[in-house]
């Protein structure tokens, strides 16, 4: 079984910044395929906002046009977090942000796993 921990979630004014982050924790030997950011507004579906993969040695990142050049994703392999900074915030952004993760370990193979949730809430 895996865990993951969201922080960072908080009110904030419009303009300004927040860091969320995720960290992924198990008893077993895990790998991380795939990490992502999603957020879901009041009334509206759950939409992905950032996104990680493993792609070789290395990994490639991409963010929703909505949100490129306000927010930037970072990941720490050495502590199994992925993190969203996001500047210059708009109301538009406020949300429940939740992070995602497709994980493999020995005994389930890949799996997908989601946070409980951070509430981001911007005021105008």
């Amino acid at each position: 079984q895996v865990q993951l921990v969201e922080s960072g979630g908080d009110l904030v004014q419009a303009g300004g910044s927040l860091t969320l982050s995720c960290a992924a924790s198990s008893a077993n030997t895990f790998v991380i395929n795939i990490m992502d950011w999603y957020r879901q507004a009041p009334g509206k579906q759950r939409e992905l906002v950032a996104h990680i993969a493993n792609r070789g040695s290395g990994s490639v990142t991409s963010v929703a046009e909505s949100v490129k050049g306000r927010f930037t994703l970072s990941r720490d392999n050495a502590k199994n977090t992925v993190s969203i900074q996001m500047n210059n915030l708009k109301p538009d952004d406020t949300a429940v942000y939740y992070c995602h993760a497709n994980i493999w370990t020995a005994t389930t193979g890949s799996v997908d796993y989601w946070g409980q949730g951070t509430q981001v809430t911007v005021s105008s």
